[in-house]
Order: C-alpha cells, then structure tokens, then sequence
C-alpha cells in the first residue's frame, strides 16, 4: 500500500508539539527546584548520614555485602524512607506535591499523549508498526521512557526525577526530528516479516525502561558525592538542586528496580532476534556488528544485576556498571548501526 504522506506530516506535527510540551514541563519542574517549596527540617537531617553511620549511607559505593537492608530493605534514614515505594516526605524531600509538580505532571501527561499520537499516526501512514528505521525507532522509545517515567511517578513519586527525565527526552527526541528525521517509506525486504513486531517492538520497550534507569543512575552519582561531602564536613558547593533531591539509596533503589523490569525484556528481545535471523540469514547468529554489541550490553546489565544479587554491590560501583551497560546501548543504536556496515544497516539514513 502507498504511504499516507499527508498523515506522515500530521505525525511529525505531533511528535514536534510533543517537544514543545515536554520542554514546557521541563521548565516547571525547573521552577519547583527554583520556587517550589522547599524541604521539611526534619528531611533534610534524614537525608544528612550520622558520623556512626557515613561507612554504610554515605559510602554504600564501597560497602561490603553488610549494607543490604540499606539498599533493598527497609532501613533507618532514607533507606526507609524509600523502602515503601510510596515516596514518604523524607523520601522526596518535601510534604506534598506543589503547584510547579502539579503543573509539570499535567504537560506530562499532554506532551506523552501528543507523543503517542504522532508514533500512532506515523504507523497508520505506513501501513505497518513505526519502528522500521532509526527515526521511528528513537521516537517510539522516548515514548516508552515518558510512559514509563509517568508509572514511576505515580508508583514511586519520583517527581524529583521530572527535570532530568524530561531534559533528555528533548534532547533525544529533538536530536530525532532535526538530525535523523527519516521521511515516511516502506520497508525493505529484509524486514517485511512479523518478527518486527516481536523482536523491534521488545527491544523499544527495553531501551525505554533502561533510558529511565540511566537517568536515574546518573542523577545518583551526584546526589552521593554531595551526601558524602556533607558527611566528611567539606563544603558542599553549589547544591541547591541536590539537597532537594532524595538520598542516594531512594535512588539506587529506583534504579535497580528499573533495571529489573528491563532486563527480561531485553532478554527476549536478543533471543527473539535471534530466531528471526535464523529464518531471514539461516543462522542463528553471525557476529553481525548490531547484534554482537546487543548481547554485549546484555551481557554487561546481567553484571550489574549479578553484582547486586551475589557480592552485594551496591552505589557508585554497581552504578557504574549500570550506565556502562546503557554506554553500550547508545553505543549500539548510535554508532554501530549507523556507521558499521551489517546485517542490520536499516536505519533509512544515508
């Protein structure tokens, strides 16, 4: 069937009202840090560690198998806090959600509906699921990190995460309609089969999930290092952002649950891929560059969780193998399948 350019169009009118949106609730969750209420006495002293107790809260990155409770059990200080997964004031660092949240969770919610809307809308005027090509596909899966990040809010009141989350949203969905926008087409040959809703579809999920854990991860790293810095009496810096942020457990415990969400996805995804090469190439796997560096990745968040679940790893060093893993994700989308040559050059740009 043709391709509906004119409905092709409409999506893309969508998806750039979408980033209008989410900079818009950027900016508000910006203004809740700026103007927003600011913490409760009584969270901020939860979230400054005892001297007894810096070895274990301040440096859960070196803390032996000990610190489990810390981490995934519940725990004095802000383990506690946050071990409930409801997101209690010294969690969160505040008493209530304010005006700016309310109001950057409101274009949230718009801004993913436009989102959706327009990743629809470009399937229908193609005929077929819209991640065929690298365009659609980054589309499709800042639309899953925002409806994931939405399940997180209101699962965990990870509104604290708001600014980041939406800061790189914008930017890669931004990246996606300026730099790697790919007018509306058919899809080759190769990719005309029913696995593409199986193997691409998991693969999108996936990445959605592990765009969000990155960005918590990161944003971890910076919390511990001023919760450390408080605790060793040096000065702090500039850290009005941090100290309205929760502690460094509620974070590593975030992403950690993320993670596992993810990762049986992810794993579903490689061994599907797997079956549709078999059919496509006849072979199961051919070291073919893309999928070499997706079973690396697989390979590296199976690390991190084995790292946490064995030797109680738990901060900065599982951290880093986490954003190491998702190094290897974007390494993956970005760089292997648009400029390595493979059985997997489908990324419709030239």
């Amino acid at each position: 069937m043709p391709v509906n350019t004119g409905l092709a169009q409409v999506s893309n009118d969508f998806l750039l009202v979408a980033v209008v949106i989410y900079a818009l609730a950027m900016l508000a969750f910006a203004c809740d840090f700026a103007f927003g209420k600011k913490p409760a006495k009584a969270a901020t002293a939860a979230r400054v560690p005892a001297p007894a107790l810096v070895g274990a809260a301040a440096g859960s990155g070196d803390a032996p198998a000990t610190d489990l409770p810390a981490s995934d059990g519940p725990a004095a200080g802000v383990g506690a806090a946050g071990a409930g997964g409801g997101g209690s004031a010294a969690t969160t660092g505040r008493t209530g959600v304010g005006r700016w949240v309310a109001i950057a969770v409101t274009l949230v919610c718009l801004g993913l509906a436009a989102h959706t809307t327009g990743v629809v809308l470009r399937g229908v005027s193609v005929h077929r699921l819209p991640w065929g090509d690298m365009y659609e596909f980054v589309t499709a899966l800042t639309c899953v990190a925002v409806a994931f990040f939405v399940v997180a809010m209101i699962r965990y009141r990870a509104y604290y995460l708001g600014l980041f989350v939406m800061v790189a949203v914008v930017l890669v969905l931004g990246l996606a309609e300026t730099v790697i926008y790919t007018p509306a087409g058919q899809l080759p040959p190769a990719l005309q089969s029913y696995w593409l809703a199986i193997h691409v579809t998991a693969m999108t999920l996936a990445t959605g999930v592990f765009f969000v854990a990155a960005v918590a991860g990161i944003t971890y790293l910076f919390v511990d290092r001023h919760a450390r810095r408080v605790a060793a009496g040096r000065p702090a810096g500039s850290d009005g952002i941090l100290r309205r942020l929760p502690g460094p457990e509620a974070l590593d415990r975030l992403a950690y649950r993320t993670v596992v969400f993810g990762f049986p996805i992810w794993t579903f995804g490689v061994m599907a891929g797997a079956i549709w090469a078999d059919r496509a190439w006849g072979s199961y796997w051919s070291w073919d560059p893309t999928e070499t560096w997706a079973f690396i990745t697989w390979v590296v968040y199976a690390c991190f969780l084995h790292a946490r679940a064995t030797a109680g790893w738990r901060g900065r060093r599982a951290t880093v193998i986490q954003l190491l893993g998702f190094g290897c994700l974007i390494f993956n989308v970005m760089v292997i399948s648009l400029v390595v040559p493979g059985l997997h050059s489908y990324a419709g740009l030239t």
